[in-house]
C-alpha cells in the first residue's frame, strides 16, 4: 500500500497533466485554422485550411530551381498571412528578400537563422515554436526523420503556432517525401504557363503552379492550377480566358 505523501504525489501529477491537457485546448481552440480564401481548396481541406497548431511540408514537384522557388513562396505566401515575426531557419543562403516581399513576406517581419545541417534546422524550428510569440517557423532541410516531424507538429500543436518545413531536394534523393511524416499536409508545387497580358500589352502575367496537395490528415489528396501570392501572400485561381466563357455559355444553353 503507497505511502500518504506517494500517494499525494501521484495525485498532484495527475492534476498536473490535466492542467496542461486543458491548456492545450483552449490554446488551439483559439488559433483556428487559416483559409486561403478559396473554396476550391478550402472545402477540400479537412481544416477548412491551414491548421495553425500544426507541421505543414512543401517541396518542388521536380528537381528544378523553378519548382524549388515555387514551393519556398508558397510556404512564404502561408507565413505572411500569420500575425508575428517570421523565423525562417536556413542552411544555403540562397533566399531572395525581394521575391519574399512580393509574395507577402516584408524583410521587417523576417527573422533569419543560419544552421548548417538539417539536424540543426530542425532543433532552431522546434526552439522556435516553444517560444510561442512567433507567427510562423519555417525550416529548410532535404531530410527530417520521421521523430523528428513528430517533435515540430507536438511543438506546434503546444503553442498554436505553424511549422512550415520546406523539403529541399538533393541528386541523391529525388523523392522529397519518401521519408514517412507526422505533417498535417504536404504539398508539391511546379510553375506553369503564365497567361499573356492585355491585348497589345507585351509580357506575361501573374505566376501560375501546379499546385497539389499529396497527403492531408482526415482528407483527400487534389490537385489544380492557381495563380502565384500576390503581395498579401493570398493565392487566386486563374481567369477563365474570354473566348472559352463564351463558348461555355454557348455549349449551356444548346443542351
Amino acid at each position: 500500500m503507497p505511502s500518504p505523501s506517494a500517494a499525494r504525489s501521484e495525485r498532484l501529477a495527475a492534476i498536473r497533466a490535466e492542467v496542461r491537457a486543458i491548456e492545450r485546448v483552449g490554446t488551439l481552440a483559439e488559433v483556428p485554422a487559416l483559409p486561403f480564401g478559396l473554396p476550391e481548396i478550402d472545402g477540400r481541406m479537412a481544416d477548412g485550411g491551414i491548421a495553425a497548431g500544426a507541421l505543414h511540408e512543401a517541396a518542388g514537384a521536380e528537381d528544378h530551381l523553378a519548382d524549388e522557388a515555387a514551393a519556398t513562396l508558397f510556404l512564404a505566401g502561408i507565413a505572411a498571412r500569420f500575425d508575428g515575426t517570421v523565423l525562417w531557419a536556413l542552411a544555403r543562403r540562397d533566399l531572395f528578400a525581394p521575391a519574399l516581399q512580393q509574395a507577402g513576406l516584408p524583410p521587417e517581419r523576417v527573422l533569419y537563422a543560419e544552421a548548417r545541417t538539417d539536424a540543426d534546422v530542425l532543433a532552431v524550428m522546434e526552439e522556435g515554436l516553444r517560444h510561442g510569440s512567433l507567427g510562423a517557423v519555417i525550416g529548410e532541410v532535404t531530410r527530417a526523420g520521421l521523430t523528428a516531424s513528430r517533435r515540430l507538429q507536438l511543438a506546434a500543436e503546444e503553442k498554436g503556432v505553424p511549422a512550415l518545413l520546406l523539403r529541399r531536394r538533393r541528386r541523391s534523393q529525388p523523392e522529397p517525401f519518401v521519408e514517412p511524416s507526422a505533417a498535417a499536409t504536404r504539398w508539391t508545387l511546379a510553375p506553369a504557363p503564365s497567361p499573356p497580358l492585355a491585348a497589345g500589352v507585351p509580357g506575361l502575367g501573374r505566376a501560375h503552379w501546379h499546385l497539389r496537395l499529396v497527403r492531408q490528415r482526415g482528407g483527400d489528396p487534389f490537385d489544380l492550377t492557381v495563380e502565384a501570392n500576390d503581395g498579401a501572400g493570398r493565392l487566386a485561381l486563374p481567369a477563365v480566358p474570354r473566348h472559352r466563357a463564351n463558348r461555355a455559355r454557348r455549349t449551356a444553353a444548346a443542351a
